[in-house]
C-alpha cells in the first residue's frame, strides 16, 4: 500500500460536530482500473471562508497566459475534474452542487493568472485520470504523485501531506508523539493510518510493551469526536484533515508532533499536453512566491502543506 492511500468514501467535516471537530487518506485508485471513493456525503460549507476577495484581486499575468495552449485560451475556460468528497480540499457546498475547498480556490487563482475562467465539475475519483485531456483539461483532486502515475500523465506539484495526530489541547493524557504503545487511537477504517496503527501495535507487543487499542470508525470526524469525548486518546489521519479538524474546533484540539510519511500532491495534465503542464507549473510557482498560495491554504487550516518549488513530474524519494 502506498502512502496516503484513499480507499473508502470520505465523511465531510461539519459544523454539526461542534467542538468535537472535525477523511481519509489521500487519493489513489485501487487495482489496475482504479476503484477509488466516489460518493459525496452531505456537506457543510465553510460559509464565507474569505478567499473571494483574495481571488478577485489577482490580475492576469501576460507571461503565464502566453504559455496556455490556444485550445484553452480561445475558449476562455479551463475545465477541472474533481471528486468532491474530500474536505477541506474539495467538497460540495450547502447547495450540494458547487464545489469548494482549497484545491478549488487554487484552481481559480491559476485561472486568474491565465486570464481564463475555471469550471470545476464533480466526478467519481476513479474516472478522473482517464478523463484528463478529453472531458477535463486538468484533474485536481488531492492526487498523490507516484512514479506509476507519472508514467501515465503529467503531474505538477503544489502541496504536500502525510499522516498526523490530534489530541485534546494541552495533551492532558500525555500521549507520546512518536509511539502508540498503550495508547487508545481512533482511526478511519481501511485507511493507511489504520494499517499503520495495526502495524505499530504489533511492534509494541514484540518489544514487550502494551499494544495500542485501536478504535476504528467509518469516518475521521467520528474518530475525532471520540477524542473530544474522552473515549480515545488521539485521532490519527491525513495531515490536511487533521489540520482542518484542529482549525474547526476552536482550540479544543491540537496537532501532536509533526507530519510523517509526507508525499507531494499534484495537478494532473494529459501526458501529451506539455504546454498546459508548463502553464500550470508557472502559475503555481507565482502563487507560491507571492504568498497567495499560503493565504489560500491558511484559510482552510492547511498552510502547513506549503511547498517552495513547483515541479513537473518531480523526482520522488
Amino acid at each position: 500500500m502506498n502512502k496516503l492511500t484513499r480507499i473508502v468514501p470520505v465523511g465531510l467535516v461539519t459544523l454539526a460536530l461542534a467542538l468535537a471537530g472535525c477523511t481519509n487518506a489521500s487519493q489513489q485508485e485501487t487495482g489496475s482500473d482504479g476503484a477509488g471513493a466516489g460518493s459525496s456525503s452531505s456537506a457543510t460549507a465553510d460559509a464565507g471562508h474569505g478567499n473571494d476577495a483574495l481571488l478577485a484581486s489577482i490580475q492576469k499575468d501576460p507571461e503565464i497566459a502566453k504559455l496556455l495552449p490556444s485550445k484553452i485560451a480561445d475558449k476562455g475556460v479551463i475545465t477541472v475534474g474533481s471528486s468532491a468528497d474530500y474536505a477541506p480540499a474539495e467538497f460540495a457546498d450547502t447547495d450540494g452542487t458547487t464545489i469548494i475547498g482549497y484545491d478549488i480556490d487554487y484552481a481559480k487563482a491559476m485561472g486568474k493568472l491565465m486570464g481564463v475562467d475555471v469550471k470545476a465539475s464533480n466526478a467519481t475519483f476513479d474516472t478522473l485520470l482517464p478523463s484528463v485531456g478529453s472531458k477535463f483539461d486538468i484533474a485536481l483532486s488531492s492526487f498523490t504523485i507516484t512514479a506509476e502515475r507519472e508514467k501515465q500523465v503529467n503531474m505538477i506539484s503544489y502541496f504536500t501531506a502525510g499522516m498526523a495526530k490530534a489530541v485534546l489541547k494541552g495533551n492532558p493524557k500525555n500521549v507520546p508523539a512518536d509511539s502508540l504503545c498503550g495508547v487508545t487511537v481512533a482511526v478511519s477504517t481501511g485507511t493507511s493510518e489504520d494499517d499503520d496503527a495495526q502495524k505499530q501495535s504489533k511492534e509494541c507487543v514484540a518489544a514487550g510493551k502494551k499494544p495500542a487499542t485501536i478504535l476504528s470508525y467509518k469516518t475521521l470526524p467520528e474518530a475525532t469526536t471520540n477524542v473530544v469525548g474522552g473515549k480515545a486518546d488521539i485521532s490519527y489521519g491525513d495531515s490536511m484533515i487533521i489540520a482542518y479538524s484542529v482549525a474547526r474546533t476552536n482550540g479544543t484540539l491540537e496537532q501532536l508532533g509533526g507530519i510523517t510519511q509526507a508525499a507531494p500532491f499534484g495537478v494532473v495534465v494529459a501526458k501529451n499536453d506539455d504546454a498546459l503542464a508548463k502553464a500550470i507549473q508557472a502559475a503555481t510557482q507565482k502563487l507560491i512566491d507571492d504568498g497567495t498560495m499560503k493565504k489560500i491554504l491558511a484559510t482552510w487550516g492547511n498552510d502547513g502543506g506549503m511547498i517552495t518549488k513547483s515541479e513537473i513530474n518531480p523526482a520522488l524519494k
